[in-house]
C-alpha cells in the first residue's frame, strides 16, 4: 500500500490554518496553465500558503494579491524561458527544458537560495514528476514522486534540489508569515514536535 504523504506533511506542519482558495481560483489558474495541477499540491498550497517554511522554502497562494501563485508562476516561466538552458541536463527534454504548460515545466515552489521545484504533467493524466534545480547550476534533477512526498522529504532534510542541497532544521517546522498588505507584521511560529 502506498503511503499517504499528504497526511505525513500535515503531521509535521500541523492542521492547515488558511481558508482554502475557492475552486474558481484553481480553475482559473489551471485554465491559464492548460493543465490540472496535482490534488496534493493544491491541498498543501491552499491550506498553508502564503508562508515561508524552515527559513528557505516559499509557498505562494492562488487567491491573494500579494504572493500570488499564478502571477509568480507566469513570471518564473517567462524568466526561465528567456534563459539560455540549451546545454542544461533536463530529463525528458533532450534539447533543453521547455517552460509552461501543458507539457513543459510548471514552477511549484522556490527558495530564497535560488532553487526551484517544477512539476511536469505525465502520462497517464494525473501522474506528475518533479524536476528541481539549484540556482547556481543549470542541471535539473528528476524525482518520480508526488509533490507531497517531495516536500515531506525536503522538510526532513533530504537532497531535493540535487546532490548536496539538503537543509535540515531539527525540531518543529519554522514558519514565517508573508505579509498580505503594507500594514501586516511578520510573524514566526512553529509546527508540532516531530521528534527530529
Amino acid at each position: 500500500m502506498r503511503r499517504n504523504f499528504v497526511n505525513s506533511v500535515i503531521g509535521i506542519l500541523g492542521p492547515a490554518w488558511c481558508v482554502p482558495p475557492p475552486a474558481a481560483a484553481w480553475a482559473g489558474l489551471e485554465g491559464e496553465l492548460g493543465v490540472q495541477l496535482p490534488d496534493d499540491y493544491k491541498e498543501i498550497i491552499g491550506g498553508y500558503g502564503p508562508v515561508q517554511m524552515n527559513v528557505h522554502l516559499y509557498l505562494k497562494h492562488p487567491s491573494t494579491d500579494w504572493w500570488n501563485l499564478g502571477r509568480w508562476m507566469k513570471e518564473t516561466v517567462e524568466a526561465f524561458s528567456r534563459s539560455d538552458l540549451t546545454d542544461a541536463e533536463c530529463p525528458g527534454f533532450p534539447g533543453g527544458p521547455i517552460f509552461g504548460g501543458p507539457s513543459g515545466l510548471i514552477p511549484l515552489v522556490s527558495t530564497d537560495r535560488g532553487e526551484y521545484a517544477f512539476g511536469v504533467a505525465g502520462s497517464p493524466p494525473g501522474e506528475w514528476r518533479i524536476l528541481a534545480c539549484n540556482g547556481d547550476e543549470q542541471d535539473f534533477y528528476e524525482y518520480h514522486i508526488s509533490f507531497s512526498e517531495w516536500i515531506y522529504r525536503y522538510l526532513s532534510g533530504e537532497d531535493m534540489f540535487g546532490p548536496g542541497s539538503a537543509v535540515f532544521y531539527p525540531g518543529p517546522i519554522i514558519f514565517e508569515s508573508m505579509p498580505l498588505s503594507e500594514s501586516d507584521r511578520l510573524l514566526e511560529w512553529h509546527g508540532p514536535e516531530r521528534g527530529m
